[in-house]
Protein backbone atom coordinates (compact mmCIF):
# COMPACT_ATOMS: atom_id res chain seq x y z
CA UNK A 1 0.00 0.00 0.00
CA UNK A 2 1.94 3.08 -1.03
CA UNK A 3 0.62 6.31 0.74
CA UNK A 4 0.06 9.50 -1.07
CA UNK A 5 0.04 13.10 0.21
CA UNK A 6 -2.18 15.77 -1.84
CA UNK A 7 -2.39 13.21 -4.83
CA UNK A 8 1.70 12.46 -4.79
CA UNK A 9 3.25 10.29 -3.91
CA UNK A 10 4.74 10.32 0.01
CA UNK A 11 8.45 10.58 0.77
CA UNK A 12 10.35 7.28 2.11
CA UNK A 13 10.61 8.95 5.65
CA UNK A 14 6.83 9.92 5.87
CA UNK A 15 6.06 6.15 4.27
CA UNK A 16 8.01 4.59 7.43
CA UNK A 17 6.23 7.08 10.02
CA UNK A 18 2.96 6.00 8.61
CA UNK A 19 4.35 2.54 8.73
CA UNK A 20 5.76 2.67 12.75
CA UNK A 21 2.11 4.84 12.85
CA UNK A 22 -0.08 1.41 11.98
CA UNK A 23 2.66 -1.22 13.70
CA UNK A 24 1.80 0.98 16.86
CA UNK A 25 -1.87 0.21 16.74
CA UNK A 26 -3.10 -2.81 19.04
CA UNK A 27 -5.50 -4.02 16.05
CA UNK A 28 -4.72 -6.22 13.03
CA UNK A 29 -5.43 -4.22 9.72
CA UNK A 30 -4.66 -5.34 6.53
CA UNK A 31 -5.76 -3.89 2.90
CA UNK A 32 -6.59 -5.52 -0.43
CA UNK A 33 -6.21 -4.65 -4.11
CA UNK A 34 -9.50 -5.02 -6.44
CA UNK A 35 -8.35 -8.74 -7.28
CA UNK A 36 -8.10 -9.36 -3.38
CA UNK A 37 -4.18 -9.76 -3.01
CA UNK A 38 -3.17 -8.15 0.27
CA UNK A 39 -1.01 -5.40 -0.13
CA UNK A 40 -0.81 -4.23 3.44
CA UNK A 41 -0.21 -6.80 6.70
CA UNK A 42 0.78 -4.47 10.36
CA UNK A 43 2.49 -6.23 13.09
CA UNK A 44 -0.74 -6.87 15.21
CA UNK A 45 -2.27 -8.85 12.18
CA UNK A 46 1.06 -11.06 11.72
CA UNK A 47 0.78 -11.66 15.74
CA UNK A 48 -2.98 -12.37 15.75
CA UNK A 49 -2.83 -15.24 12.42
CA UNK A 50 0.73 -16.26 12.64
CA UNK A 51 1.61 -15.39 9.27
CA UNK A 52 4.70 -13.01 8.26
CA UNK A 53 4.11 -9.81 6.23
CA UNK A 54 6.25 -11.19 3.47
CA UNK A 55 3.99 -14.46 3.78
CA UNK A 56 1.08 -12.92 3.36
CA UNK A 57 1.69 -10.22 0.87
CA UNK A 58 0.30 -11.02 -2.75
CA UNK A 59 -1.90 -13.84 -1.13
CA UNK A 60 -5.80 -13.48 -1.83
CA UNK A 61 -7.15 -12.89 1.48
CA UNK A 62 -9.53 -15.89 2.25
CA UNK A 63 -5.77 -17.62 1.66
CA UNK A 64 -4.77 -16.32 4.63
CA UNK A 65 -8.05 -15.81 7.26
CA UNK A 66 -9.89 -18.86 5.86
CA UNK A 67 -13.26 -17.73 7.74
CA UNK A 68 -16.44 -19.59 6.80
CA UNK A 69 -17.68 -16.52 5.67
CA UNK A 70 -15.29 -16.04 2.81
CA UNK A 71 -17.29 -16.78 -0.26
CA UNK A 72 -20.38 -16.37 1.21
CA UNK A 73 -20.43 -13.55 3.36
CA UNK A 74 -17.34 -11.60 3.51
CA UNK A 75 -17.58 -8.34 5.65
CA UNK A 76 -14.42 -6.68 3.05
CA UNK A 77 -16.52 -7.38 -0.35
CA UNK A 78 -19.85 -6.37 1.70
CA UNK A 79 -18.20 -3.00 2.44
CA UNK A 80 -16.80 -2.96 -1.29
CA UNK A 81 -20.13 -3.29 -2.74
CA UNK A 82 -22.42 -1.27 -0.96
CA UNK A 83 -20.25 1.63 -0.71
CA UNK A 84 -20.81 1.06 3.93
CA UNK A 85 -18.62 0.54 6.59
CA UNK A 86 -18.91 -2.28 8.31
CA UNK A 87 -18.42 -1.96 12.14
CA UNK A 88 -17.77 -4.09 14.78
CA UNK A 89 -18.76 -7.66 13.03
CA UNK A 90 -17.83 -10.69 14.16
CA UNK A 91 -16.13 -13.64 12.69
CA UNK A 92 -13.95 -16.54 13.22
CA UNK A 93 -10.19 -17.25 11.48
CA UNK A 94 -8.03 -20.05 11.13
CA UNK A 95 -4.47 -19.01 12.21
CA UNK A 96 -1.35 -20.52 10.22
CA UNK A 97 -1.66 -23.12 13.25
CA UNK A 98 -5.24 -23.78 12.35
CA UNK A 99 -6.40 -22.71 15.48
CA UNK A 100 -9.76 -21.04 15.65
CA UNK A 101 -9.72 -17.34 16.64
CA UNK A 102 -12.93 -15.29 17.47
CA UNK A 103 -12.40 -11.86 15.89
CA UNK A 104 -14.84 -8.54 15.88
CA UNK A 105 -13.78 -6.76 12.35
CA UNK A 106 -14.28 -3.28 10.86
CA UNK A 107 -14.03 -2.98 6.93
CA UNK A 108 -13.94 0.23 4.71
CA UNK A 109 -13.91 1.13 1.55
CA UNK A 110 -10.04 2.50 -0.20
CA UNK A 111 -10.10 5.11 -2.57
CA UNK A 112 -8.13 7.51 -4.13
CA UNK A 113 -8.41 11.47 -4.56
CA UNK A 114 -10.81 11.15 -7.09
CA UNK A 115 -13.53 8.59 -5.68
CA UNK A 116 -11.94 5.48 -7.43
CA UNK A 117 -11.94 2.43 -5.40
CA UNK A 118 -8.37 1.03 -4.35
CA UNK A 119 -9.73 -1.82 -2.73
CA UNK A 120 -10.82 -2.37 0.93
CA UNK A 121 -9.22 -2.19 4.33
CA UNK A 122 -9.95 -3.98 7.52
CA UNK A 123 -8.91 -3.81 10.87
CA UNK A 124 -9.60 -7.43 13.37
CA UNK A 125 -9.34 -7.33 17.16
CA UNK A 126 -8.88 -11.14 18.93
CA UNK A 127 -11.82 -11.40 20.85
CA UNK A 128 -11.00 -14.51 22.12
CA UNK A 129 -11.14 -12.81 26.17
CA UNK A 130 -14.81 -11.47 25.10
CA UNK A 131 -16.46 -14.61 23.85
CA UNK A 132 -14.77 -16.63 26.73
CA UNK A 133 -16.29 -14.31 29.03
CA UNK A 134 -19.62 -14.35 27.20
CA UNK A 135 -19.18 -18.14 27.68
CA UNK A 136 -19.01 -18.08 31.18
CA UNK A 137 -21.65 -15.77 31.93
CA UNK A 138 -24.06 -17.67 29.58
CA UNK A 139 -22.96 -21.16 31.38
CA UNK A 140 -23.65 -19.59 34.66
CA UNK A 141 -27.27 -19.29 33.37
CA UNK A 142 -27.68 -22.13 31.58
CA UNK A 143 -27.77 -25.89 34.00
CA UNK A 144 -28.49 -28.84 31.77
CA UNK A 145 -31.41 -27.38 29.89
CA UNK A 146 -33.11 -25.12 32.05
CA UNK A 147 -32.04 -21.19 31.44
CA UNK A 148 -32.48 -18.49 33.80
CA UNK A 149 -30.28 -15.61 35.87
CA UNK A 150 -33.26 -14.66 38.58
CA UNK A 151 -32.38 -14.59 42.16
CA UNK A 152 -34.78 -17.67 42.60
CA UNK A 153 -32.97 -19.65 39.57
CA UNK A 154 -30.02 -18.78 41.17
CA UNK A 155 -30.57 -20.63 44.48
CA UNK A 156 -32.25 -23.55 42.82
CA UNK A 157 -28.88 -23.79 40.25
CA UNK A 158 -26.56 -23.66 43.36
CA UNK A 159 -28.37 -26.50 45.17
CA UNK A 160 -29.61 -28.46 42.13
CA UNK A 161 -25.95 -30.40 42.02
CA UNK A 162 -26.38 -31.40 45.81
CA UNK A 163 -29.88 -32.34 45.39
CA UNK A 164 -29.43 -34.74 42.62
CA UNK A 165 -25.98 -35.98 44.12
CA UNK A 166 -27.90 -37.10 47.52
CA UNK A 167 -30.23 -39.78 46.06
CA UNK A 168 -33.42 -38.93 48.41
CA UNK A 169 -37.00 -38.94 46.82
CA UNK A 170 -37.55 -35.11 45.65
CA UNK A 171 -40.84 -33.61 45.24
CA UNK A 172 -40.76 -30.71 42.55
CA UNK A 173 -44.04 -27.75 42.68
CA UNK A 174 -45.01 -25.49 39.92
CA UNK A 175 -47.51 -24.29 38.26
CA UNK A 176 -48.54 -25.93 34.78
CA UNK A 177 -45.60 -25.04 32.25
CA UNK A 178 -43.01 -24.31 34.36
CA UNK A 179 -40.55 -26.98 33.02
CA UNK A 180 -41.25 -29.83 35.93
CA UNK A 181 -40.33 -32.50 33.90
CA UNK A 182 -36.75 -30.28 33.08
CA UNK A 183 -35.86 -30.17 36.38
CA UNK A 184 -36.65 -33.76 36.95
CA UNK A 185 -34.24 -34.95 34.39
CA UNK A 186 -31.80 -32.30 34.85
CA UNK A 187 -31.90 -33.91 38.52
CA UNK A 188 -31.09 -37.48 36.62
CA UNK A 189 -28.49 -36.39 34.88
CA UNK A 190 -26.32 -34.90 37.23
CA UNK A 191 -26.80 -37.68 40.34
CA UNK A 192 -25.09 -40.95 40.57
CA UNK A 193 -28.10 -43.00 38.59
CA UNK A 194 -27.53 -40.95 35.58
CA UNK A 195 -26.54 -44.08 33.44
CA UNK A 196 -29.13 -45.78 34.36
CA UNK A 197 -32.57 -44.82 32.66
CA UNK A 198 -35.26 -41.88 33.02
CA UNK A 199 -38.42 -43.20 32.99
CA UNK A 200 -41.30 -40.46 32.80
CA UNK A 201 -44.85 -41.53 33.66
CA UNK A 202 -48.02 -39.44 33.71
CA UNK A 203 -50.10 -40.12 36.50
CA UNK A 204 -52.87 -38.41 34.99
CA UNK A 205 -53.17 -39.72 31.71
CA UNK A 206 -54.36 -43.27 32.38
CA UNK A 207 -57.23 -44.68 34.55
CA UNK A 208 -56.48 -46.15 37.46
CA UNK A 209 -56.34 -50.41 36.65
CA UNK A 210 -54.08 -49.45 33.95
CA UNK A 211 -52.04 -46.97 35.53
CA UNK A 212 -51.34 -49.70 37.92
CA UNK A 213 -50.43 -52.38 35.33
CA UNK A 214 -48.53 -49.51 34.10
CA UNK A 215 -46.56 -48.58 37.23
CA UNK A 216 -45.96 -52.64 38.23
CA UNK A 217 -46.47 -54.52 35.18
CA UNK A 218 -48.21 -57.76 35.71
CA UNK A 219 -47.65 -61.73 35.08
CA UNK A 220 -49.13 -63.89 31.85
CA UNK A 221 -52.99 -65.03 33.25
CA UNK A 222 -53.36 -61.91 35.83
CA UNK A 223 -56.33 -60.76 33.33
CA UNK A 224 -58.23 -61.52 29.88
CA UNK A 225 -55.56 -59.85 27.66
CA UNK A 226 -52.58 -60.68 29.76
CA UNK A 227 -50.67 -62.98 27.01
CA UNK A 228 -47.34 -62.63 28.55
CA UNK A 229 -45.51 -61.18 31.53
CA UNK A 230 -45.10 -57.59 31.18
CA UNK A 231 -42.38 -55.33 33.19
CA UNK A 232 -43.81 -52.37 34.86
CA UNK A 233 -42.17 -48.59 34.54
CA UNK A 234 -40.32 -49.25 38.54
CA UNK A 235 -38.85 -52.32 36.44
CA UNK A 236 -37.89 -50.58 33.02
CA UNK A 237 -36.39 -47.22 35.69
CA UNK A 238 -34.23 -50.18 37.21
CA UNK A 239 -31.03 -48.59 38.24
CA UNK A 240 -31.96 -44.83 37.22
CA UNK A 241 -34.54 -42.64 37.53
CA UNK A 242 -38.81 -42.63 37.69
CA UNK A 243 -40.63 -39.41 37.27
CA UNK A 244 -44.15 -39.51 38.37
CA UNK A 245 -45.30 -36.59 37.07
CA UNK A 246 -48.38 -35.38 38.45
CA UNK A 247 -48.65 -37.36 41.22
CA UNK A 248 -51.86 -35.40 43.20
CA UNK A 249 -54.05 -37.28 40.67
CA UNK A 250 -52.51 -40.66 42.17
CA UNK A 251 -55.68 -42.54 43.72
CA UNK A 252 -55.58 -43.47 47.15
CA UNK A 253 -55.21 -47.35 46.14
CA UNK A 254 -51.98 -46.66 44.01
CA UNK A 255 -50.94 -44.35 46.52
CA UNK A 256 -50.60 -47.29 49.18
CA UNK A 257 -48.72 -49.30 46.62
CA UNK A 258 -46.37 -46.68 46.06
CA UNK A 259 -45.64 -45.90 49.50
CA UNK A 260 -45.10 -49.82 49.65
CA UNK A 261 -42.03 -49.20 46.89
CA UNK A 262 -40.62 -45.99 48.51
CA UNK A 263 -40.23 -47.76 52.06
CA UNK A 264 -39.32 -51.07 51.11
CA UNK A 265 -38.11 -50.74 47.43
CA UNK A 266 -40.24 -53.61 46.27
CA UNK A 267 -43.61 -54.34 44.81
CA UNK A 268 -46.08 -57.43 43.42
CA UNK A 269 -46.97 -57.02 39.85
CA UNK A 270 -50.35 -57.56 39.12
CA UNK A 271 -50.90 -61.98 39.54
CA UNK A 272 -47.82 -62.00 41.43
CA UNK A 273 -46.85 -63.61 44.60
CA UNK A 274 -43.52 -62.68 44.43
CA UNK A 275 -41.94 -59.19 45.37
CA UNK A 276 -39.77 -57.18 42.86
CA UNK A 277 -37.10 -55.72 44.24
CA UNK A 278 -35.87 -52.43 42.77
CA UNK A 279 -33.20 -49.91 43.13
CA UNK A 280 -34.80 -46.60 41.69
CA UNK A 281 -34.48 -43.09 42.34
CA UNK A 282 -38.17 -41.44 42.87
CA UNK A 283 -38.88 -37.99 41.20
CA UNK A 284 -42.51 -36.73 41.86
CA UNK A 285 -44.31 -33.78 40.46
CA UNK A 286 -47.52 -31.85 40.78
CA UNK A 287 -49.15 -28.53 40.51
CA UNK A 288 -51.60 -29.30 43.04
CA UNK A 289 -51.89 -27.71 46.59
CA UNK A 290 -50.83 -31.03 48.31
CA UNK A 291 -50.80 -29.87 51.75
CA UNK A 292 -54.24 -28.92 51.74
CA UNK A 293 -54.76 -32.32 49.49
CA UNK A 294 -54.04 -33.87 52.85
CA UNK A 295 -55.85 -32.03 54.79
CA UNK A 296 -58.95 -32.98 52.97
CA UNK A 297 -58.04 -36.43 53.11
CA UNK A 298 -57.39 -36.89 49.62
CA UNK A 299 -54.06 -37.79 49.54
CA UNK A 300 -52.03 -39.90 51.95
CA UNK A 301 -50.14 -37.64 54.82
CA UNK A 302 -47.27 -40.43 54.78
CA UNK A 303 -47.03 -40.96 51.42
CA UNK A 304 -46.30 -36.95 51.13
CA UNK A 305 -43.84 -36.87 54.07
CA UNK A 306 -42.00 -39.58 52.22
CA UNK A 307 -41.64 -37.59 48.49
CA UNK A 308 -41.19 -34.62 49.73
CA UNK A 309 -38.08 -35.28 52.00
CA UNK A 310 -36.64 -33.19 49.30
CA UNK A 311 -39.12 -30.27 47.94
CA UNK A 312 -38.28 -28.10 45.36
CA UNK A 313 -40.77 -25.26 44.40
CA UNK A 314 -40.61 -23.55 40.49
CA UNK A 315 -41.80 -19.69 40.00
CA UNK A 316 -43.86 -19.44 37.72
CA UNK A 317 -42.61 -16.66 34.71
CA UNK A 318 -44.70 -14.00 35.76
CA UNK A 319 -42.47 -13.67 39.17
CA UNK A 320 -38.69 -14.21 36.87
CA UNK A 321 -39.58 -11.32 34.20
CA UNK A 322 -36.22 -11.10 34.40
CA UNK A 323 -35.57 -13.78 32.41
CA UNK A 324 -37.96 -13.08 29.61
CA UNK A 325 -35.34 -11.57 27.70
CA UNK A 326 -33.02 -15.02 27.97
CA UNK A 327 -35.50 -17.12 27.40
CA UNK A 328 -36.76 -15.43 24.25
CA UNK A 329 -33.01 -15.48 22.79
CA UNK A 330 -32.20 -19.39 23.98
CA UNK A 331 -35.42 -20.51 22.01
CA UNK A 332 -34.97 -18.13 19.09
CA UNK A 333 -31.65 -19.90 18.82
CA UNK A 334 -32.89 -23.24 19.70
CA UNK A 335 -35.91 -23.41 17.15
CA UNK A 336 -34.16 -21.58 14.20
CA UNK A 337 -31.42 -24.13 14.38
CA UNK A 338 -33.74 -26.54 13.94
CA UNK A 339 -35.96 -25.48 11.24
CA UNK A 340 -32.78 -24.12 9.40
CA UNK A 341 -33.17 -20.49 9.47
CA UNK A 342 -30.76 -17.87 11.07
CA UNK A 343 -32.51 -15.21 12.91
CA UNK A 344 -30.53 -12.98 15.18
CA UNK A 345 -32.77 -11.92 17.28
CA UNK A 346 -36.52 -9.88 17.87
CA UNK A 347 -37.39 -6.32 16.74
CA UNK A 348 -37.50 -3.96 19.67
CA UNK A 349 -41.66 -3.48 18.79
CA UNK A 350 -41.99 -7.54 19.27
CA UNK A 351 -39.92 -7.81 22.15
CA UNK A 352 -42.29 -4.84 23.93
CA UNK A 353 -44.97 -7.36 23.73
CA UNK A 354 -43.20 -10.33 24.47
CA UNK A 355 -42.44 -8.40 27.49
CA UNK A 356 -45.65 -7.14 28.67
CA UNK A 357 -47.60 -10.67 28.17
CA UNK A 358 -48.73 -12.17 31.44
CA UNK A 359 -47.64 -15.79 30.72
CA UNK A 360 -50.38 -18.51 32.21
CA UNK A 361 -48.96 -20.88 30.84
CA UNK A 362 -45.04 -19.69 31.36
CA UNK A 363 -42.23 -20.98 30.14
CA UNK A 364 -44.20 -23.59 27.96
CA UNK A 365 -46.24 -21.03 26.84
CA UNK A 366 -43.27 -18.83 25.54
CA UNK A 367 -42.01 -21.66 23.65
CA UNK A 368 -44.65 -22.36 21.99
CA UNK A 369 -45.25 -18.22 21.37
CA UNK A 370 -41.38 -18.13 19.98
CA UNK A 371 -42.20 -21.31 17.45
CA UNK A 372 -44.77 -19.52 15.76
CA UNK A 373 -43.30 -16.38 15.48
CA UNK A 374 -40.12 -18.06 14.26
CA UNK A 375 -41.84 -19.90 11.94
CA UNK A 376 -43.77 -17.01 10.60
CA UNK A 377 -40.32 -14.95 10.70
CA UNK A 378 -39.06 -14.18 6.65
CA UNK A 379 -36.07 -12.15 7.38
CA UNK A 380 -33.28 -12.45 10.03
CA UNK A 381 -35.27 -10.57 13.16
CA UNK A 382 -38.42 -11.59 14.42
CA UNK A 383 -41.10 -8.70 13.56
CA UNK A 384 -44.36 -7.57 15.79
CA UNK A 385 -45.90 -9.87 13.15
CA UNK A 386 -44.97 -12.83 13.33
CA UNK A 387 -46.30 -13.15 16.81
CA UNK A 388 -49.53 -14.41 17.44
CA UNK A 389 -52.52 -12.54 16.99
CA UNK A 390 -53.67 -13.46 20.94
CA UNK A 391 -50.58 -11.48 22.54
CA UNK A 392 -52.63 -8.60 20.80
CA UNK A 393 -56.21 -9.23 22.68
CA UNK A 394 -56.70 -6.19 25.06
CA UNK A 395 -58.19 -9.16 27.46
CA UNK A 396 -55.01 -10.87 27.54
CA UNK A 397 -52.46 -8.46 27.04
CA UNK A 398 -53.91 -5.01 28.70
CA UNK A 399 -51.61 -2.81 31.38
CA UNK A 400 -53.62 -4.19 34.14
CA UNK A 401 -53.43 -7.74 33.10
CA UNK A 402 -50.05 -8.07 31.60
CA UNK A 403 -48.40 -8.48 34.49
CA UNK A 404 -50.43 -9.90 36.91
CA UNK A 405 -49.03 -11.78 40.35
CA UNK A 406 -51.13 -12.79 43.02
CA UNK A 407 -48.48 -11.91 44.94
CA UNK A 408 -48.19 -8.41 44.54
CA UNK A 409 -50.56 -6.84 47.28
CA UNK A 410 -51.75 -3.72 44.39
CA UNK A 411 -52.83 -6.35 41.80
CA UNK A 412 -56.39 -6.28 40.58
CA UNK A 413 -57.00 -3.87 44.12
CA UNK A 414 -56.85 -0.05 43.46
CA UNK A 415 -56.35 1.31 39.65
CA UNK A 416 -54.16 3.93 41.64
CA UNK A 417 -51.71 1.28 42.87
CA UNK A 418 -52.20 -0.59 39.20
CA UNK A 419 -51.02 2.50 37.24
CA UNK A 420 -48.83 3.06 39.31
CA UNK A 421 -47.16 -0.34 38.67
CA UNK A 422 -47.74 -0.13 34.97
CA UNK A 423 -45.71 2.71 34.79
CA UNK A 424 -42.80 1.56 36.71
CA UNK A 425 -43.01 -2.12 34.78
CA UNK A 426 -42.75 0.33 31.44
CA UNK A 427 -39.85 2.13 32.75
CA UNK A 428 -37.70 -0.96 33.42
CA UNK A 429 -38.70 -2.87 30.43
CA UNK A 430 -37.23 0.74 28.36
CA UNK A 431 -34.52 0.56 30.36
CA UNK A 432 -33.48 -3.33 30.23
CA UNK A 433 -34.70 -3.56 34.10
CA UNK A 434 -31.29 -1.29 34.98
CA UNK A 435 -32.67 0.36 38.10
CA UNK A 436 -30.09 3.75 38.09
CA UNK A 437 -31.48 4.14 34.47
CA UNK A 438 -35.02 3.07 35.87
CA UNK A 439 -34.82 6.17 38.45
CA UNK A 440 -33.68 8.42 36.53
CA UNK A 441 -36.05 8.14 33.84
CA UNK A 442 -39.06 8.48 36.58
CA UNK A 443 -36.82 11.17 38.51
CA UNK A 444 -36.82 9.55 41.84
CA UNK A 445 -34.01 8.08 43.49
CA UNK A 446 -33.25 4.28 43.70
CA UNK A 447 -33.98 3.49 47.14
CA UNK A 448 -37.69 4.34 46.33
CA UNK A 449 -37.73 2.70 43.23
CA UNK A 450 -36.62 -0.65 45.10
CA UNK A 451 -38.86 0.06 47.95
CA UNK A 452 -41.68 0.10 45.08
CA UNK A 453 -40.59 -2.76 43.38
CA UNK A 454 -40.58 -4.93 46.40
CA UNK A 455 -44.60 -3.54 46.95
CA UNK A 456 -45.06 -4.46 42.93
CA UNK A 457 -43.98 -8.17 43.70
CA UNK A 458 -41.19 -6.89 40.57
CA UNK A 459 -38.18 -6.84 42.55
CA UNK A 460 -36.45 -9.92 40.19
CA UNK A 461 -32.99 -9.74 39.56
CA UNK A 462 -32.48 -6.78 37.95
CA UNK A 463 -29.15 -4.93 36.87
CA UNK A 464 -28.00 -1.70 38.35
Amino acid sequence: MNPQKNGAQVTEQEASVYRTILDSVPMGIFAVDTAWRITFFNREAEKITGFTETGALGCRCYEIFRTDLCHTGCYLRQALETGKNIVKARNRILTKSNREVPVSITAAVLLDKTGNVLGGVESFLDDTARVALEKRIEESYVLGDIVGKDEKMARLFDILPVLAESGASILILGETGTGKDIFARTIHNMSPHKAGPFIKVNCAALPDNLLESELFGYKKGAFTDAKQDKPGRFQLAEGGTIFLDEIGDLSQNLQAKLLQVLDEKEFYPLGSRHAVKVDVRVVASTNKNLPKMVRDGTFREDLYFRLKVIEVELPPLRERSSDIPLLIDHFVAELGASLGKEICGVSLDAMKILLNYHYPGNVRELKHIVEHAVILCQGDNIPKGALPGSLFVPETNSVLSSMFSPDSPSAWTDPLLAKERAAILEALTTCGWNRKLTAKALRINRTTLWRKMKKHGLASSTEG
